[in-house]
């Protein structure tokens, strides 16, 4: 891995330098990827998955919860409510906006409930979203290879992730 870790936390801004310097070889890899048969693409990442969680340690980051609010269901939202013990109006008017694609999302970044230790502080209620984040262990990976190459500059996994199988 190219990035330091400090104290348990990431380097994110020679995280995101890297990612800027390689934005051509990203895409290189995507496409090549978009050739694949589905089945194949699915175990590939499934692999690569496991390979980069085995070095790579969320808390280390939080950069998602930082830069990119999670889509809300309505069921993530009365649970989060449920959790906080607000009202669903309460918990809207307080954390909940729609964005311009007319989705529910948090009014705020970083998430308001990712502590200074990058711990989710709802985190037996989180939204799905986060649950599956960084979507990357799931079946059907070609439907989201848009999303995924995206994540490549939100994510560390999901850099090492495009690595591991560029290499394999």
């Amino acid at each position: 891995m190219f990035y330091k870790v400090v104290e348990n936390k990431l380097d994110l801004q020679a995280f995101k330098a890297k990612v800027k310097l390689e934005k051509k070889e990203t895409k290189r890899i995507f496409e090549t990827l978009r050739k694949q048969k589905p089945k194949q693409l699915d175990q590939q990442f499934h692999e690569a998955h496991e390979e980069a969680f085995s070095k790579i340690d969320c808390l280390s980051c939080g950069n998602c919860c930082k830069t990119a609010g999670p889509r809300l269901l309505q069921a993530d939202i009365d649970r989060l409510a449920k959790n906080l013990r607000l009202k669903v109006g309460t918990f809207m008017d307080k954390y909940v906006r729609t964005d311009e694609d007319g989705d529910w999302v948090m009014k705020s970044l970083p998430c308001p409930f990712l502590g200074d230790d990058n711990y989710c502080s709802v985190y037996e209620a989180r939204p799905k979203a986060c649950r599956d984040y960084p979507h990357t262990d799931r079946n059907g990976m070609h439907q989201i290879l848009k999303l995924t190459e995206k994540n490549v500059a939100y994510c560390p996994a999901v850099y090492e992730i495009s690595r591991i199988i560029a290499k394999s």
